[in-house]
């Protein structure tokens, strides 16, 4: 393992102490000045979709950029291993356990599984939902789940020369008692990463629209159009509603994958060619504190148990882990009161 040492941004010049002070008492210091990432693994081709198991373990997608599949890693904090959880994958990318203990995968395009699906032990792609009113979803990227079991997983298209199908990049909501897939009505040209508020009565949408499906190696992008971080109002029948732009990044890339912490911070993989690394945003939009990272990043979690302070990144073709001063939040595993 390799630690690689940088330093922490934060808004205003402000020191650590300071921004704690002026910020709510939600607020904690999440990365100290002297923080260091570690290295943990490092022989992918394009990693993903952080997740925490219930072994404690640490789930990550690596995603196919040559001929072989994709795949789904996993490594063991206790003994520092990293082995291949799933061989095949469906060109997984965003990971997340369930309350039962299953895994559930968002497999996207360019020769993936194009579903939300399910990873059984042994390796074996279930897909649980493929299709919208007849029609072939996008490539799921990313996905957040409810306590309530439902799963809320986003829809653009990136790569992959499959042809598009459905005339929108959507959010949807899936209720796997049900079978029942809704497209929610957010506005948003492209989403991309998905978490919800510790209260599950806000769901933080990323906008990525960086004006390619990238369905042919040809294909000049157009100028990226929306490059935001949303928040909606949850309603208790799973709709959304009053959406606010909290961050727009302009025509910078702004954020791929989120988690949040137990005090309600997003804590975002921010690829802005300018400025990338993990943002920590407070849950009005306002940046708190900035690590920067080796290469672009994509996704982050948290630990559970006694490594719930530890926080795993996926960036370029590795996985990584930072310390940190705050406990993260699982919503599929918790219960809350949505009175």
């Amino acid at each position: 393992m390799i630690s690689f040492g940088f330093s922490l941004v934060l808004i205003g010049g402000n020191s650590i102490a300071q921004a704690a002070e002026n910020e709510s008492s939600q607020t904690r210091s999440v990365f100290a000045p002297d923080t260091e990432l570690e290295l943990l693994w490092n022989d992918g081709e394009f990693t993903e979709g952080v997740a925490v198991g219930p072994d404690g373990r640490i789930y990550f997608s690596d995603i196919a950029r040559t001929e072989r599949p994709g795949k789904i890693m996993r490594f063991d904090p206790k003994t520092g291993k990293t082995d291949v959880f799933c061989s095949d994958s469906g060109q997984s990318n965003g990971l997340m356990f369930d309350r039962s203990g299953s895994l559930i995968a968002c497999c996207g395009a360019n020769g993936g599984k194009i579903a939300l699906c399910r990873i059984q032990e042994g390796g074996k792609v279930e897909p649980l939902v493929s299709k919208f009113n007849g029609k072939r979803l996008n490539s799921p990227n990313d996905l957040v789940i409810h306590p309530d079991g439902s799963i809320f997983f986003s829809d653009p298209r990136y790569i992959g020369p499959e042809k598009i199908e459905l005339d929108l990049m959507n959010v949807f909501r899936f209720d796997p008692k049900t079978k029942q897939l809704t497209r929610l009505k957010t506005g948003i040209t492209k989403p991309n990463g998905v978490v919800l508020s510790p209260d599950g009565k806000t769901l933080y949408v990323a906008e990525t629209d960086n004006g390619s499906t990238g369905q042919s190696d040809n294909q000049e992008p157009e100028s990226p159009k929306r490059m935001t971080l949303n928040a909606f109002d949850l309603l208790p029948d799973g709709s959304v509603k009053n959406r606010r732009v909290l961050r727009d990044f302009g025509d910078q890339t702004g954020i791929d994958g989120m988690t949040v912490d137990a005090n309600g911070n997003v804590i975002a993989a921010v690829r802005s060619e300018d400025r990338f690394g993990i943002a920590v945003f407070s849950p009005t939009g306002e940046e708190l504190e900035f690590l920067p990272t080796p290469e672009l990043p994509t996704n982050c979690c948290f630990g559970i148990n006694d490594d719930g302070k530890s926080l795993y990144l996926t960036v370029g073709t590795g996985l990584y882990r930072v310390s940190t001063g705050t406990t993260g939040f699982h919503p599929a595993t918790t219960t809350i009161d949505q009175d």
